[in-house]
């Protein structure tokens, strides 16, 4: 019987100076990913803005402050943001030496558009590209859209940085898509209009989840057991909250949209020199028939080790075994195939949806939120750490279906109840929309590993994409919860509260995994509460088998 990858290497230990040196190297290079993935929530912000009137509009200084209308907004009275005065009938009257309020009752006066642009406060920003191309009143629809489109990036690149990993290899593509990230970031600073700036913006998204997928994927497979678990859970998940927490610093210090995105790219070179110390993924190179490097990796990271390595690691026989078990056929057709298959797949898309729509409707709402803008970004990305941490602790010792439920339940009960809120308790709704955040970020944390457990082998990466691919739906719609908050500012938390809890319901009717052998076969997969085994084309095991 062939031996397998782990039990050969076993030589090397489990975190020695070698496995720890690649433990913090590829978990820093997610770093940049924690605050690019999230930049839009400044570099895309709406600051205070209301009608240019021009100097040389020839009206007195009485009718120049009276000259942009009064709106109730949220039971608040504001300044219009898309209209004034007709400056027609202004200019006419102040010429008749009229005053506002005692010759003239203003209120009945025509209202028209902005129709010489805009004045924007600099309290917060100097710039955002919201006020470089003017993206308020009729072209507010481009602001939702352009978070959207960096994450239809993120789609896409999630389609294709699987296949460019396996052809590739990780270490390739882990730096390729590292230097299209940082070089089409550093190109959007030069962006000449909109349109060009969304469309460097989605190949950023793609570089962006190309790298981390690939990052993931070199630490999963150089690691062992032990080491893997707490890098997939913590490493990559902590370091990717560094990086979001630095988000708001950078934003606070750099206050105008183009030196903000320059001084966010830049971190990315200083990724280059990793390339002579982080080895390409020893698995993939066997994958390969690349048996000589494989084992130079090896005995490289027992002399890193103090450790004797084996004169030969691997037997060619051995090899072979793996490569013939990689040439199996299975289809994304396998996970619609069964009924149980095909339900549990529907259910888990639909979890990894909610839950993305969740996570990023809260992160990108952040500047929505009373109080400083940098603050509230900043508490948004520190709940994240013990959520994590949390997550961690819930997949170690507790059952995931009720693990999954309760954080669900925790942050779609507390996003529900915001509504209910006095207007008047402002920070109430923000320390309740951070704690939700935190159950929702926990959810997503355990929603990975929970999908590898419960689908076998033979089709689990198939399946964690295909569920993946609802959270990369949810994050593009997610601006648009946002956006609904311009018609009722409670609607985004009475719809997210909702579909959370309606997820943590969903979760409890599917198999629990915690402690169950991971099945290799279709064959093996439990049933779903409910669901009455049925004989199949893959012959699914009986009720008894299945207890």
């Amino acid at each position: 019987m062939s031996r397998g990858y782990d039990e050969i290497t076993s030589f090397l230990g489990e975190w020695g100076p070698f496995q720890r040196a690649i433990f913090f190297l590829l978990s820093s290079s997610i770093i940049p990913n924690g605050f690019n993935g999230l930049s839009v929530v400044f570099l895309a912000d709406t600051p205070s803005h209301w009608c240019h009137i021009p100097t040389n509009a020839n009206i007195s200084v009485q009718w120049r402050n009276v000259s942009i209308p009064l709106e109730e907004v949220n039971g608040e009275l504001q300044y219009s943001k898309c209209k004034r005065y007709s400056l027609g009938v202004i200019r006419n009257l102040s010429a008749m030496n009229y005053l506002p309020g005692v010759d003239v009752n203003v209120t009945e006066i025509k209202q028209e558009r902005c129709l010489d642009g805009w004045e924007y406060s600099q309290e917060t920003y100097i710039s955002t590209i919201v006020t470089q191309w003017d993206l308020v009143c009729s072209n507010d629809w481009k602001i939702p859209l352009t978070s959207s489109v960096f994450y239809l990036g993120v789609l896409c690149g999630s389609f294709i940085s699987g296949q460019l990993s396996d052809r590739y290899g990780r270490k390739l593509v882990l730096f390729g898509t590292m230097a299209v990230q940082t070089c089409f970031s550093v190109i959007q600073v030069f962006a000449p209009n909109w349109g060009a700036f969304c469309v460097l913006f989605f190949i950023v998204g793609m570089g962006q989840i190309s790298n981390y997928v690939a990052a993931f994927v070199l630490g999963t497979e150089i690691l062992g057991k032990s080491a893997r678990v707490l890098y997939s859970t913590l490493g990559v998940c902590l370091f990717f909250a560094i990086g979001y927490m630095l988000l708001p610093l950078f934003a606070f210090c750099i206050r105008d949209w183009r030196m903000l995105q320059l001084a966010l790219s830049v971190p990315g070179f200083l990724y280059i020199p990793l390339w002579w110390f982080i080895p390409e993924s020893p698995r993939w190179l066997l994958s390969q028939g690349r048996l000589e490097e494989a084992e130079e990796i090896l005995q490289e990271a027992a002399r890193k080790n103090g450790i004797a390595a084996p004169t030969r690691i691997f037997e060619p026989g051995e090899v072979s075994d793996w490569a013939s078990k990689r040439k199996q056929s299975h289809s994304i057709l396998d996970l619609l195939r069964t009924k149980n298959i095909c339900t549990m797949t529907i259910m888990f898309f639909a979890v990894w949806m909610t839950v993305s729509v969740g996570y990023f409707a809260l992160s990108l709402n952040t500047p929505n939120l009373h109080g400083d803008p940098y603050l509230n970004c900043f508490f948004s990305a520190a709940t994240e750490v013990p959520a994590y941490v949390v997550a961690w602790l819930l997949l170690r010792w507790f059952p995931r279906r009720y693990s999954m439920s309760a954080t669900l339940f925790l942050g779609g009960v507390l996003l529900f109840f915001i509504h209910l809120v006095p207007p008047s308790l402002t920070m109430v709704s923000t320390a309740l929309e951070m704690v939700g955040k935190f159950g929702i970020t926990a959810a997503f944390s355990i929603v990975y590993v929970y999908t590898a457990e419960v689908y076998p082998t033979v089709v689990r990466n198939m399946a964690v994409g295909a569920c993946s691919m609802g959270s990369r739906l949810g994050s593009i719609i997610s601006p648009y919860f946002i956006y609904l908050g311009t018609y009722d500012k409670y609607l985004p938390y009475i719809l997210m509260g909702s579909l959370t809890i309606l997820s943590g319901v969903l979760i409890l009717l599917i198999p629990e995994s915690f402690r169950v052998p991971m099945p290799e076969t279709i064959n093996e997969m439990q049933i779903i509460k409910g669901l009455k085994p049925k004989m199949s084309s893959y012959n699914l095991q009986s009720p008894a088998e299945a207890e």
